[in-house]
């Protein structure tokens, strides 16, 4: 899907993109597939900020998403492609045989029309889901399970796509986006081919509204504040932090400092960091 440009009516105008939606579905959302999205405003069950820089935003309604594809053998037809406000992928609304609809992540190149199908014995082809063990070596997939049956946690994101590397008895080996070589349980489930809305990383946004639209509040530079807020403030006019490294206002490392657990219980899983370590 290409990317639309404005012609330059304001200075704003001049550097915003936005992606073309002509090629969605012009209708409302499913109704009984809506759930209503409280907002938390970055705060945890205390009232208490814990992400900074959340709040305000358009309100939306949660599309509830059929990430486990757990209804095999079944065909469903593609009724509409949508936009959702919850993810940059979009969705397509499936309908079974039975008359069951639900929302699926929409694949690159999935059209209005189209059958996709779940389970062992699905064709190749984007949009069908099957287990690792019947996905050919070489393959294209996302929404990916980490654990059979516990719905796709992998590859989710618009544009993204991993790549099966190989088989060894009870896990396959999958390369993510991240360049990380991963072993997964071989009877877990993925898609087939690279999940929809390939341009999104190269929308422009062009303006501060834009992304307060989304429910991001500004962030300020902690150089300019004073020292009592930041470790980087205070100083006469532009001033360096005065540490070995910039840090967070509360003095940990701020630029590539590790979160990860030194010993978790899933690193015998990864085979290959996506540092090349």
């Amino acid at each position: 899907m290409a990317i639309k440009t404005y012609k330059p009516t304001t200075a704003s105008r001049r550097n915003m993109t936005v992606t073309n939606y002509t090629q969605l579905s012009k209708v409302d959302p499913e109704k009984s597939l809506l759930e209503p999205l409280k907002k938390n405003s970055g705060r945890n069950s205390y009232g208490r900020i814990t992400v900074r820089h959340r709040g305000g935003g358009n309100r939306r309604k949660y599309r509830v998403i059929d990430f486990k594809r757990d209804k095999d053998g079944i065909n469903a037809n593609v009724l509409t492609i949508e936009y959702d406000p919850n993810r940059s992928a979009f969705i397509a609304l499936v309908q079974y045989e039975d008359g069951e609809k639900r929302y699926i992540l929409a694949p690159h190149d999935l059209k209005v029309g189209d059958v996709v199908r779940s389970g062992a014995d699905a064709d190749i082809k984007p949009g069908n889901a099957l287990p690792l063990l019947n996905i050919p070596v070489g393959t294209f997939i996302h929404n990916i399970e980490l654990y059979p049956g516990r719905g796709a946690q992998l590859v989710r994101s618009a544009g993204n796509m991993a790549q099966l590397m190989g088989k060894e008895n009870d896990y396959a080996l999958i390369r993510l986006p991240s360049g990380e070589m991963r072993k997964v349980p071989i009877g877990a489930k993925a898609s087939i081919g690279q999940v929809s809305n390939i341009d999104h990383e190269n929308v422009h946004y062009g303006k501060a509204g834009r992304v307060r639209h989304m429910g991001i509040r500004p962030t300020v530079r902690g150089s300019v504040m004073n020292p009592c807020d930041h470790p980087h403030g205070g100083g006469e006019g532009k001033s360096p932090v005065g540490r070995p490294g910039p840090v967070t206002p509360w003095g940990k490392p701020a630029l590539g400092y590790k979160t990860r657990k030194t010993h978790n219980r899933t690193d015998k899983y990864i085979v290959k960091r996506r540092n090349g370590k």
